[in-house]
């Protein structure tokens, strides 16, 4: 077997504070109120406050001894690496042993056996970030079963590799949303669930690429709490659930934290809120002799707070969250009091300075400006930071640089999604005054892709001389000689990764090939923003006809009302022209289902008026950007801020609708409306005080992707079935598929309007055919390659007809 280079940080020792405890109480003379906690109905428990500095601020309580294989409640776990993959328990908290290695000198040592390092020493640390992983380690599609090189964490191991090479001095972190995402996480989770005693395949790898600290994403608690328990062997101590048994589990062989995420229970953590690495490294003393010191790198995690409405079914009455600002400033000064050189914040969300609240989404802005934050790494986007062509919104916002890769003066990474990119933050290390700090001039921040194009004879990812930012020969050097412009290169796959999870991947390649029916048409979303239906209406129909007999067998009391359903188009094009629903005609099987419901959903209905159905596709109508019909020049028509999953639309012959697009969209904050015109149902307008049932998904009923009124009160039926079972079992049930009965029921057009210029967007390049095999006649081809190099070509609409 292949094995990594040896590393040169000879001993890592972790120390991981016992999960926090959290307390909340009023300031009785500041004129504040109690503080309730983020995302919660009602105040913490209040039945051991401590009295603090202002309302909500976290304490953390003291450390106490002791040490087990995973983190528990009031325990310290301290793991100590030796440079290899193994991982073996230690019993001393942040001691190193002065180890000696070939070519270094230790200096004296002081009386707790630490080297003592000269003032003015200098050195360099790089921090490695992989996010937004979703368990995709393969190159491979599970959904067309071929491969595809543009991404993978097998790929990203080479980066990884080559940057261990690079720097003497690194850590590795992953940033959250590991362990959900493709077929593979879906059948070690639902379909053959994992046994206890056994590793699951994405940390299995990680394991094995030595990954030092990982973040908990939104995405962890998609399969419940039981589940992510188990398989990260921590025994949550939540509500109604005994979950002690996890800790015998396999599982991460790093420590893994959340500070944010609180056990209603306890008021502690799920996960260790910190992590305190105790690194022994090479460094340069003042005389330029290479030296070797201790450097101690201080972590915290924040999980996003919506995690409360995106998987309420989970988390309801068991588990409540913080923002940063409440959770953050402590935990900052608990770590340098525990002698932390360094602090970094590893944040699964992006940047947004709408005004502070505790349950924002993203709120890494917030993050960067709290005192003691050295180098932060955000995630949950899906986009690379730093990137001077980004035209993403939130790379606009004050105080972020997007080419220098810094927010608040704090150096900054994202590192894309799926293992496209790897983050890098390197930092130059001064040791000043007793400790090792970052010196900003010597700091360089880079996303550094598995993937890039040819540009005169150049990869595009390198600078002139094809090398990295940081100066270092580029992983794509010297593939661009005697290319022709636009060609694609690539890092090759690490040949360790696969055979580690080939049973994994064999089994789940056996799974999705199992046939279900068969079609008389393509099913896809090539063309779904522009009202193809053919890969919209079968979900909808198969959400539909669940809702109607669960209603009609177990809840009478609205039985007469119309059940409808909505559904969106989970991939439209966001990562290339590969990144479409796209199930050929002919025999259907478990994967071209999996690629019809990307995302392990779970079916839920919820009750509405007329007027909040009106308001729920209003918000869906913020798809699109005004278009002015005055305008000569090319006008795009997809509003990119709204992802194409946010984008619901009926398929019901019953329902009918126009999206107007030459109205405004809403001002940021206000809830959309005067698009949709015409809403009818069985030909006569909706009252506005009508009721229907309708069928979506547990992420949108609880509130996910904000829509007016929809905030998980409004559930009528919660389903055990995931969204994507309801439709298995539905296609199994009338085993053939028409276009006629289940791929042409267009319930929305857009309103007809003249338009002196075109009005533009992006689809997969050669699709034009099928855009005519789904009726759309007034789109055409305007050119072949978008310029995006994401194999896409530019069409257009025309809205007059």
């Amino acid at each position: 077997m292949h094995h990594f280079p040896l590393r040169l940080s000879a001993i890592t020792t972790v120390a991981l504070l016992a999960p926090l405890a959290v307390t909340l109480t009023a300031c009785g003379d500041s004129g504040s109120s109690t503080t309730e906690s983020a995302g919660t109905d009602t105040d913490a428990p209040t039945g051991t406050t401590t009295e603090t500095s202002a309302p909500g601020t976290t304490t953390v309580e003291p450390t106490s001894t002791g040490t087990t294989e995973a983190p528990t409640t009031g325990t310290t776990t301290e793991l100590t690496t030796t440079g290899t993959t193994e991982l073996t328990v230690g019993t001393t908290e942040g001691t190193t042993t002065g180890t000696t290695t070939e070519g270094l000198t230790t200096d004296t040592t002081d009386t707790t056996g630490e080297p003592v390092t000269p003032e003015g020493s200098r050195a360099v640390l790089a921090l490695l970030e992989t996010t937004d992983l979703h368990t995709t380690i393969l190159s491979f599609d599970y959904y067309k079963l071929t491969e595809d090189p543009s991404y993978g964490l097998e790929r990203t191991a080479t980066l990884i590799q080559q940057a261990r090479q690079e720097f003497a001095n690194t850590v590795l972190v992953d940033n959250g949303d590991t362990i959900q995402g493709t077929v593979l996480a879906d059948y070690q989770a639902r379909v053959e669930p994992i046994a206890c005693a056994d590793t699951l395949a994405m940390y299995k790898v990680m394991n094995h690429l030595e990954f030092d600290v990982g973040g908990i994403g939104n995405h962890e608690f998609n399969f419940g709490l039981p589940f992510l328990s188990q398989v990260t062997h921590t025994p949550f101590d939540v509500p109604d659930l005994d979950l002690a048994g996890s800790a015998d589990c396999a599982g991460p062989t790093f420590p893994q934290l959340s500070s944010n995420v609180f056990s209603a229970k306890t008021d502690a953590t799920l996960f260790p809120p910190t992590a305190l690495l105790s690194r022994t490294i090479t460094a340069i003393g003042p005389d330029d002799a290479p030296i070797t010191s201790t450097l101690k790198i201080g972590f915290v995690d924040i999980t996003p707070p919506t995690i409360l409405n995106w998987d309420k079914k989970w988390l309801e009455g068991k588990a409540y969250t913080q923002g940063v600002q409440e959770t953050v400033p402590p935990l900052v000064d608990g770590l340098r009091a525990e002698g932390a050189d360094i602090v970094v914040a590893i944040i699964h969300g992006g940047l947004d300075d709408s005004p502070y609240a505790p349950a924002l989404e993203n709120q890494a802005w917030y993050l960067a400006q709290i005192p003691g934050i050295d180098a932060m790494l955000m995630g949950h986007s899906h986009q690379p930071f730093p990137n001077p062509a980004s035209t993403v919104p939130q790379f606009d916002l004050p105080m972020v640089d997007k080419d220098v890769g810094t927010v608040a003066g704090v150096p900054a990474v994202m590192a894309n999604f799926w293992g496209q990119h790897l983050g890098v933050i390197k930092t130059g290390l001064v040791y000043t005054e007793g400790r090792w700090t970052i010196d900003a001039g010597q700091t360089v921040v880079e996303a550094r892709p598995i993937a890039t194009t040819c540009v005169g004879g150049l990869p595009a990812a390198c600078d002139a001389d094809q090398r990295w930012r940081t100066g270092e020969p580029c992983a794509f050097a010297g593939m661009c000689e005697g290319q022709p412009d636009g060609t694609k290169v690539r890092v090759d796959a690490e040949p360790s990764i696969a055979p580690l999870v080939d049973a994994e991947h064999q089994a789940t390649v056996a799974y999705v090939q199992t046939p279900i029916g068969t079609s008389d048409f393509e099913m896809t979303t090539l063309f779904a923003d522009l009202g193809d239906v053919s890969a919209i209406q079968i979900v909808n129909q198969a959400q539909a006809d669940h809702v109607s007999a669960y209603i009609q067998a177990n809840l009478p009391e609205y039985a007469t009302l119309p059940v409808l359903s909505v559904s969106a188009p989970f991939k439209t094009g966001f990562a290339g022209g590969n990144d479409f629903t796209d199930v050929p005609a002919g025999n259907i099987a478990i994967n071209n289902a999996a690629d019809l419901y990307l995302y392990a959903n779970t079916l839920q209905a919820v009750k509405v008026t007329g007027a909040e159905l009106h308001d729920w596709l209003e918000k869906a109508a913020t798809r699109f950007n005004q278009i002015d019909p005055m305008v000569a020049t090319p006008q795009p028509l997809i509003n990119l801020a709204l992802p194409g999953y946010n984008f619901d639309m009926i398929t019901d012959p019953r329902v009918s609708y126009e999206i107007n697009v030459t109205q405004p969209l809403p001002p940021m904050g206000e809830k959309a409306s005067g698009r949709i015109k015409n809403l009818t149902f069985d030909g006569a307008p909706i009252d506005p005080a009508a009721e229907f049932i309708v069928a979506t998904n547990n992420y949108r009923a609880s509130g996910g992707g904000q829509f007016p009124g929809l905030d998980g009160s409004k559930t009528i039926y919660a389903a055990p079935d995931t969204n994507r079972e309801v439709l298995i079992a539905y296609i199994q049930k009338i085993v053939t598929l028409t276009r006629q009965d289940h791929g042409s029921a267009r319930s929305w057009h857009f309103t007809k309007v003249a338009t002196m210029g075109p009005v533009v967007f992006s689809s997969a390049q050669n699709a034009l055919p099928k855009a005519q095999e789904a009726g759309l006649d007034n789109i055409t081809l305007v050119q072949q390659d978008d310029g995006s190099n994401k194999m896409l070509s530019l069409y257009a609409i025309d809205l007059s007809q």
